[in-house]
């Protein structure tokens, strides 16, 4: 009997985490203005858009960092003065620290002046990254 309940706990628990983790993936969380993270042209080896810069971590292995390149790279060509830029996470260990990058893919938006002003791990939605640059645009205005 014993065996059945912690079977059952089990369960519950790791249904209650897949409901969570389904739930927060790939949603563009809004971050704060005040003393925001920002990142700069020569950190991210490219130049930032003149609207809003969308700034993709991957690894060689993920298959939904694919996804996402072909995602931000349409609305990054879509999009004028938004520019896409993809970092390969295991070639920059320092910045994947500093911004405290735990999976793949990690999107951040950032503002033209390259402060982070969204951020989303996982495969993000196209809806919320278009308005994840219409904030982009608002913060610099």
């Amino acid at each position: 009997m014993t065996g059945l309940v912690v079977c059952a706990a089990a369960l519950l628990l790791a249904s209650a985490f897949g409901v969570v983790r389904a739930t927060r993936d790939g949603r563009l969380r809004a971050r704060p203005r005040d003393g925001a993270v920002r990142l700069s042209a020569v950190e991210l080896g490219a130049e930032l858009g003149d609207r809003a810069t969308l700034v993709q971590f991957s690894t060689a292995f993920c298959q939904p960092c694919r996804a996402t390149r072909r995602l931000l790279t349409e609305i990054a060509g879509t999009t004028p003065g938004t520019a896409h830029v993809e970092i390969a996470a295991e070639d920059r260990l320092e910045l994947v620290r500093r911004l405290g990058i735990l999976r793949t893919p990690t999107v951040l938006v950032l503002d033209r002046a390259g402060r982070v002003v969204g951020r989303a791990s996982g495969q993000p939605r196209r809806a919320e990254v278009m308005a994840a640059i219409g904030e982009a645009t608002g913060a610099t205005a």
